[in-house]
């Protein structure tokens, strides 16, 4: 699990909570169905409206990548280029034809095989960096899904609290309904705020994180690989992949 999330969490959580509570504020007063229903309803319905079917599936599975560590290890990448580097000098661009066959990055796996088949290196850095292009625009689209619902929750939560106050002006008459308006008006605000600026809006710059993450990798591969092609030292190569890292 990525802890800083978990950390964030509950800090932001436990600000608002805790804070309430040593207001002396009951917790049954914030936890108010009515205003939950529709802060998130309308916060994710306009979300929803905003994008694609297929955009919004992908961005509820990405959502696991602000949980977890990223999956690219630089080092271990490194790792990989300079062993590939160093068979090749020893036996060969076409020793790594084999060695292609066994790579589980389908990036990587792409490159080896362009490198094999001895594409010009220019052409192979256009060809690589076209895929990376494409990944990224790709890829964005769940964090932007989680920025578009930042923006929209504070003003679904403004929404309710309207809501709130409409009901309580029809029931003036009825002190013993003012109050339940007047905590839903209130709590709808605090629900949008919360939702947007503790879950939504982090979510998104977290994805927008591991995104550079996964591009910085995918880019040490290249000039991994063009320098495979090259002939380069593997000692040399792997100063220059670390420049990427340190």
């Amino acid at each position: 699990m990525d802890i800083a999330t978990l950390i964030g969490w509950a800090m932001g959580f436990g600000a608002v909570f805790g804070g309430a509570a040593l207001e002396g504020l009951h917790m049954g007063a914030i936890l108010q169905p009515t205003a939950a229903i529709i802060v998130l309803g309308g916060t994710f319905g306009a979300s929803f409206g905003s994008f694609p079917l297929p955009a919004i599936i992908k961005a509820f599975k990405d959502a696991k990548k602000a949980l977890m560590p990223a999956n690219n290890n630089p080092e271990t990448v490194i790792k990989d280029i300079i062993g590939y580097a160093a068979k090749a000098r020893r036996n060969g661009l076409i020793s790594l034809e084999q060695e292609a066959q066994s790579i589980k990055d389908p990036f990587t796996k792409k490159g080896i095989s362009l490198v094999v088949d001895g594409i010009d290196p220019q052409k192979l850095r256009e060809t690589l960096e076209i895929e990376v292009a494409h990944y990224e625009e790709h890829e964005k689209v769940s964090a932007e899904f989680f920025e578009a619902a930042g923006g929209y929750a504070p003003t679904i939560g403004i929404i309710g609290a309207v809501l709130g106050l409409i009901h309580v002006m029809e029931n003036l008459s009825d002190s013993s309904k003012l109050g339940a308006g007047i905590a839903v008006a209130f709590v709808a605000t605090i629900y949008g705020l919360v939702t947007a600026n503790i879950v939504c809006l982090p979510m998104g710059t977290k994805l927008k994180q591991r995104l550079k993450e996964e591009l910085l990798v995918k880019e040490m591969v290249i000039e991994g690989l063009i320098a495979i092609q090259n002939g380069e030292n593997p000692h040399f190569i792997e100063q220059k992949l670390k420049a990427f890292v340190h």
